[in-house]
């Protein structure tokens, strides 16, 4: 395996940044010709040529843009590690970076990270929403502690990600009041025709759907499907549709869209998981949030039952 050596790179981040070796060398506290030096070992090492001389000045190269876009994470990653463990240690704010599935109902990923704001060590919390696969690529990369998700990491991630499961909660459909009146007589056959809204057809919960109306012969008539929950529940607010949603949420669903429950599908059961590059959970913040998101979901499991 070849390996990059840092101290040439970090002499090589600190020219481009300044233009010049003489200001390299300031910050550095090097001398010119080993700085120099360095240099031309990491081009010998790299087989490419990063500086070209524009003046007085040194200017990258083609590559040298694409190897100094790098040396950019690499150094920032870098600083960003120590100001973790010294916040950590000092009992200053940490960083807790999480990426949200798009098919996560936003009520339950709202209600679970509210765990980690509690904790006694001062927390900055970032969320990111994207779909699984990118998620999963910057997990493996240690650019999230925590990926939210409906399913399992896949095969082509198993090696390097972990899936805890988090809990399980049943499925409730909902709509506009005017609706909800309408087709929760004769439920579920009054679904037979219903406008419905639901997620796009490469989420497990749709497949779950499909199923579950294919098993009860009804078909009803797909007014739209989406990605994002958060569209999906804003266009069921709207009256467009009937669309579903976690029995675990029900109230607070209804509370922040201001709609109400046609019924329930009996025996379809939407999974969560928690999924992180350790095989054990250490992160506390992390630990707090599986942890009432198993609480949750529990509860409601025994309150279903």
């Amino acid at each position: 395996m070849e390996w990059l050596n840092y101290h040439h790179l970090l002499y090589f981040w600190a020219v481009a940044k300044h233009g010049t070796v003489a200001k390299a060398c300031e910050e550095l506290r090097l001398a010119q010709p080993t700085i120099s030096g360095q240099l031309r070992q990491l081009e010998q090492a790299l087989g490419e040529k990063l500086f070209v001389r524009s003046g007085r000045r040194l200017a990258l190269t083609e590559m040298g843009h694409v190897v100094f876009g790098y040396a950019e994470a690499i150094f920032a990653m870098g600083q960003e590690l120590l100001n973790t463990i010294k916040g950590r240690a000092n009992g200053q704010q940490t960083r807790l970076v999480v990426g949200i599935s798009q098919v996560i109902p936003k009520p339950l990923a709202n209600h679970l990270l509210r765990a980690g704001l509690h904790l006694d060590q001062p927390l900055r919390l970032i969320c990111q929403e994207d779909r699984l696969h990118r998620l999963l690529a910057d997990l493996t990369m240690h650019r999230y502690d925590l990926v939210i998700s409906d399913t399992p990491a896949p095969p082509n991630f198993k090696a390097h990600a972990y899936s805890h499961p988090i809990g399980e909660s049943g499925v409730t459909l909902f709509a506009a009041s005017r609706l909800a009146a309408r087709y929760r007589r004769g439920f579920p056959y009054s679904l037979h025709g219903a406008p419905m809204l639901l997620p796009t057809t490469d989420a497990v919960l749709r497949r779950s759907i499909d199923q579950w109306l294919v098993h009860h012969q009804l078909q009803p008539t797909i007014v739209g499907e989406f990605d994002d929950s958060a569209t999906l529940k804003a266009f069921g607010q709207e009256g467009f549709g009937i669309f579903p949603g976690i029995s675990a949420m029900e109230n607070e669903i209804c509370r922040q869209y201001r709609v109400a429950i046609i019924g329930h599908l009996d025996g379809l059961t939407q999974h969560f998981y928690a999924i992180t590059v350790e095989r054990r959970l250490k992160h506390p913040a992390v630990l707090a949030i599986v942890q009432a998101a198993r609480r949750e979901l529990a509860t409601t499991r025994r309150d279903a039952t």
